[in-house]
């Protein structure tokens, strides 16, 4: 029987999406605390754990809630920025979600925390902040009881905490040194002394998770001697670690709970997340809810261990936060946060697809592709290069790819050199090679579509945010002869500029990953899209956020002055109160539609 076909939804079905992130439990349990932005901006609310209507605590239009804490005493604190501007300032809100206090009183300096960076019994905070020196990211500890704050490392890195020891007595923090290489450290806060808790040789990733509960040590996501990270135990006593879980897909996180009995952790097979759960005081495996492939995050026990929350979403639902009862073996979703009222079975599941690049390699990646997609009936095509590069294009949901599918537009995401997720030698490909291999796998991502009976070879889009709008630009300057048109969100131009003006502290990474202005300059404007401004065949659309820190406006500017003056058709759109990527509502669904009209006008016309 042949299928009935999909009616179109409207635009607005597909984007009546609300976003949310971040998760933590009251101190009795009884609530969880997520940031969402149902008010048209990411703010911080409550709910309770068996369900019911969730309750606003903060109540920002021009700031957004980026991470927060539930302490023991039952207040809140958090951290916001302003306008995008990724200067976060730390917040304390009493239980009441009246109005916050804020703890910090430099608006140059950006500071980070995180849930876990908070002590057990909520007394100390462990944050990171460039107050030092811009370039430094230093350790901080305050103690919240008293004010008195105190910077644990001394400067030349870009250092972040991880957790607190049940006693207070000690703090695990990470040293970044690149993408694919981190230190561990210990800090005695009885007297400051430091302790290089991982020296190595070569590149390999440690990230501290939970402590165990008699402080003897803590869990350990890290791909030393690994091609992908596996789980450990990390003892102070012998000063090494113990395996747990050495798969060969990566462990994504861990989590374990208060009394240290049960252990959750998830693994990212070729980009769907497995879920696990042991009793450790039993030794044997415990039952997980039974779910689609999708994705799993931000684990959490519940201070009792009888929950564990969680997020999860597929391509065709958008993420939301979900409570496992381990007792009851009882599944609860606690958001809704899909209401456009289309049928899941309306909308379209990818298929992981694995092409042949220039040499020989395979590129996966994933292709959504319409209803009634075929020989007799071709559609076009969007390729959707993602951002980072260092990133991994997943089965999430995107409204965009849905919305155009809907409109039988095909959408092929790959994960091309310097992806993560298919181990640490695959990621480095992209090291001080932008605009290189990872090109020429786009343009083979491309040729790979061109032999498929069911693509208008005619109709090719690129479209691409951040590293992916560089990747856009580069396709469309330096592969013109494939694009009917191409969409950049917020994506260099200019790598000498863009290098020139990145936050002050990510240059003690970006001469090992992208290269230096000074001494590679000629490399360097050799893979700049705006060097080949002059091949530009195709319309653009651009979209840039003002306060924009990492790619600043300047890239956008210089690229659309250039197109103008060679008379290329680009559509140019700021947005004056955002930075990199958008955090109102209402932004978010100018630019989409935006990118989908754009998109739509130059594939079906």
């Amino acid at each position: 029987m042949a299928k009935r076909k999909v009616p179109q939804y409207a635009f607005e079905q597909f984007w009546a999406v609300r976003r949310c992130y971040g998760l933590d439990f009251s101190p009795e349990g009884a609530f969880v605390a997520y940031v969402t932005d149902i008010s048209g901006q990411l703010n911080l609310w409550k709910q309770p754990v068996d369900g019911g209507y969730p309750l606003q605590l903060t109540v920002f239009d021009d700031q957004a809630v980026r991470s927060f804490a539930w302490r023991r005493q039952g207040d809140f604190l958090f951290s916001a920025d302003f306008q995008g501007n990724e200067l976060y300032q730390i917040y304390r809100l009493p239980p009441s979600g009246v109005v916050p206090e804020r703890l910090t009183d430099r608006d140059d300096v950006r500071h980070e925390f995180g849930r876990d960076n908070l002590s057990k019994d909520g007394r100390l905070l462990a944050y990171a902040a460039n107050a030092n020196k811009p370039t430094d990211m230093d350790v901080f500890v305050r103690d919240l009881k008293t004010g008195e704050t105190r910077c644990l490392t001394k400067g030349g890195g870009v250092f972040f905490p991880n957790r607190l020891s049940p006693d207070n007595r000690f703090l695990v923090f990470t040293r970044f040194n690149n993408t694919l290489d981190t230190d561990l450290f210990l800090c005695d806060l009885r007297n400051g002394e430091l302790m290089h808790l991982t020296p190595h040789e070569g590149y390999a990733l440690y990230f501290a998770s939970d402590w165990l509960p008699d402080g003897s040590g803590f869990l350990v996501v890290t791909d030393e001697g690994r091609e992908f990270k596996g789980l450990a135990a990390y003892r102070l006593k012998g000063r090494d670690m113990d395996w747990l879980e050495t798969p060969e897909w990566d462990v994504e996180e861990a989590a374990l709970s208060l009394d240290g009995r049960l252990l959750a952790w998830t693994v990212n097979e070729e980009g769907i997340s497995r879920l696990y759960l042991r009793d450790l005081k039993r030794r044997r495996s415990l039952p997980t809810p039974s779910l689609p492939d999708g994705l799993i995050g931000g684990l959490r026990f519940s201070p009792d261990g009888s929950k564990l929350a969680f997020y999860f979403e597929t391509a065709i639902h958008p993420e939301e936060l979900f409570v496992w009862d381990l007792r009851a073996k009882r599944l609860t979703q606690l958001t809704r946060n899909f209401l456009g009222n289309i049928p899941e079975e309306h909308m379209v599941k990818p298929k992981l697809i694995r092409y042949k690049s220039f040499d020989g390699r395979s590129i996966p990646a994933w292709a959504f592709i319409p209803q009634g997609a075929s020989n007799a009936k071709k559609v076009p095509v969007v390729i959707s290069p993602h951002g980072g590069p260092e990133w991994q294009e997943r089965p999430w949901y995107s409204a965009t790819y849905q919305f155009l599918l809907n409109r039988s537009v095909a959408v092929l995401a790959p994960n091309f050199r310097g992806s993560t997720g298919y181990g640490k030698t695959y990621q480095r490909l992209i090291w001080r090679d932008w605009g290189g291999d990872e090109l020429r796998d786009i343009e083979h991502a491309a040729l790979w579509l061109q032999k498929q009976a069911w693509v208008d070879k005619e109709r090719i889009a690129i479209f691409g945010g951040s590293f992916g709008g560089f990747a856009t630009l580069s396709a469309v300057t330096r592969l013109p002869q494939y694009w009917r048109c191409g969409v950049d969100f917020c994506g260099p131009s200019n790598l000498i500029t863009f290098l020139q003006t990145v936050p002050p502290f990510w240059k003690h990474f970006t001469k090992q990953l992208v290269g230096d202005p000074d001494e590679d300059r000629e490399f360097l404007l050799s893979r700049s899209p705006i060097t080949y401004v002059d091949n530009v065949r195709c319309p653009l659309l651009v979209l840039q956020g003002a306060n924009d820190p990492r790619v600043v406006k300047a890239e956008s500017d210089q690229m659309v002055e250039r197109l103008r003056g060679r008379g290329v058709p680009v559509e140019y759109v700021v947005f004056d109160d955002e930075g990199h990527g958008l955090t109102k509502r209402v932004n978010m669904l100018k630019a989409a539609r935006l990118i989908s009209d754009f998109l739509l006008r130059h594939l079906k016309s």
